[in-house]
């Protein structure tokens, strides 16, 4: 059994924010599967299914970011995956808005979702799906940054980052990580010159 992890925080002011582009990536992986995602357990809204003839849960945390570890302790706890079986979807600033870096095992990179995470499972050796963000203005609080919204030319390159990100997510449970990683940590990211013009204003 396969557990995909997308991160983000509940509620409706954080909908469609930059922290919560892993909530994102598993309703669109929720639809391409015909998944519905709505069970509550494990302290998260959950959806069952199958890729490639191999089951999967589909998982989104309701413990906030920076609890994220209790929600995939509690999964992990009750399916027993294979570490390499735990595949979790997250924001990175590092990246520019829309790309994306397949990871087989890593640390939190500052990342306080993957950072409870890997104090919970007591391993950073999980696959993981980053999904660029941009870097953050100079003056700007890095909370207020990855808690506000993109800007509409952001947006749009995001929604198709959502989609390639659910490939990504089918391809690893289908053909491993390398295979994930080869298709599409070298892809060029046309929009790297994005600017955060706009942000926060007129949030999706």
């Amino acid at each position: 059994m396969y557990i995909i992890v997308g991160l983000g925080n509940p509620g409706k002011q954080y909908e469609h924010t930059r922290h919560n582009v892993g909530f994102e990536v598993i309703d669109r992986l929720a639809e391409k599967l015909d998944i519905r995602v709505e069970e509550r357990r494990h302290r998260a809204i959950c959806g069952k299914g199958m890729i490639g003839g191999k089951k999967v849960v589909l998982v989104k945390p309701q413990t906030f970011m920076n609890a994220s570890g209790e929600s995939v302790r509690s999964a992990v706890d009750f399916y027993k995956p294979e570490t390499d079986e735990i595949i979790i979807v997250y924001d990175d600033i590092s990246l520019s808005p829309g790309q994306l870096r397949i990871r087989a095992k890593g640390s939190a990179g500052g990342h306080n979702g993957i950072k409870s995470i890997i104090a919970h499972l007591g391993t950073q050796e999980f696959p993981r799906v980053k999904v660029g963000i941009g870097e953050k203005p100079e003056r700007m609080d890095l909370a207020d940054y990855v808690l506000s919204h993109f800007s509409k030319g952001e947006w749009e390159r995001m929604e198709d980052a959502f989609d390639e990100a659910a490939e990504a997510v089918c391809m690893i449970v289908a053909d491993g990580t390398d295979a994930a990683m080869n298709r599409f940590n070298g892809k060029k990211n046309e929009n790297a010159a994005l600017s955060a013009d706009g942000l926060g204003q007129g949030g999706i």
